[in-house]
């Protein structure tokens, strides 16, 4: 299985891309600026896309991707979100007053999108692949995702604040890479506590919930590009001892746009 970054970012910014991640080719998870990166043989080739919440770094790119690939489709695009994240673009996307309404374009039986609700705790099969839902906490309702090709899973933890129903689930799991976000630096800790992101030091009370015996590198996802450098020295500084006395050095990597991850 083969995960391409195509944006990884908290914003834009000359070469920053928001998030978005392509599978295998034909699996988009989440819809941020770096579909735009795609060639229209690309976009064209998506036949499903996972949504991990409605925000619009995470979701921007995505009824301009079925404008440009609408007339190749042989069928709707399938989009696989929370309810509330479809209700969400139902009224305020695809609302035929910011962009048309694509779940009825051309036709309401021949359409460029498809809507399936999803919820967490559920297990999906797209194309060959075991993809988990998992829980998320954020200002919107929101989840992250464990995708497996039948090996280790990718695991992306979708924006997120103290999560401990996330933890428990990754260590019944055979994880083989985690992405999980840091969207600000200590000296913001409090506003990322407001807008229910992580910061250094939570991120780092957060990977204290790693069962010991699991061992995979870990990927920091959904820094602001004027703090990433901050961000990362920061958390490049743990060095932890877990409260039960074990000393813990995790495998921690920036993230970047144009990576290929191969699980």
């Amino acid at each position: 299985m083969k995960v391409r970054v195509l944006g990884c970012s908290g914003t834009i910014a000359q070469g920053c891309r928001t998030t978005s991640f392509l599978i295998d080719g034909d699996l988009l998870v989440d819809a941020g600026t770096g579909v735009g990166d795609l060639t229209l043989d690309e976009m064209a080739g998506i036949s499903d896309v996972l949504l991990t919440h409605s925000h619009l770094d995470h979701v921007a790119a995505l009824p301009l991707m079925l404008d440009a690939i609408g007339a190749r489709l042989a069928g709707p695009v399938r989009l696989h979100a929370l309810p509330q994240t479809i209700g969400a673009l139902r009224a305020h996307i695809f609302n035929d007053v910011i962009w048309p309404d694509f779940s009825r374009i051309p036709s309401p039986h021949q359409p460029f999108l498809s809507f399936h609700p999803i919820a967490r705790g559920q297990i999906l099969e797209i194309g060959g692949r075991h993809v988990e839902v998992l829980p998320a906490e954020h200002t919107v309702p929101a989840v992250g995702f464990a995708v497996t090709a039948g090996t280790g899973c990718w695991v992306f933890s979708g924006d997120t604040e103290r999560n401990p129903a996330f933890w428990r689930r990754i260590n019944a799991l055979n994880v083989a890479a985690l992405v999980i976000e840091t969207a600000f630096s200590s000296r913001e800790a409090a506003l990322a506590q407001r807008s229910r992101h992580l910061s250094p030091q939570t991120l780092a009370d957060e990977l204290d919930c790693i069962d010991t015996r699991q061992s995979f590198p870990i990927y920091i996802t959904h820094t602001k590009p004027a703090e990433t450098e901050l961000i990362m020295a920061e958390i490049q500084q743990f060095d932890r001892t877990t409260p039960d006395g074990l000393h813990v050095t995790h495998d921690i990597r920036w993230l970047r746009a144009g990576q290929e991850l191969e699980i």
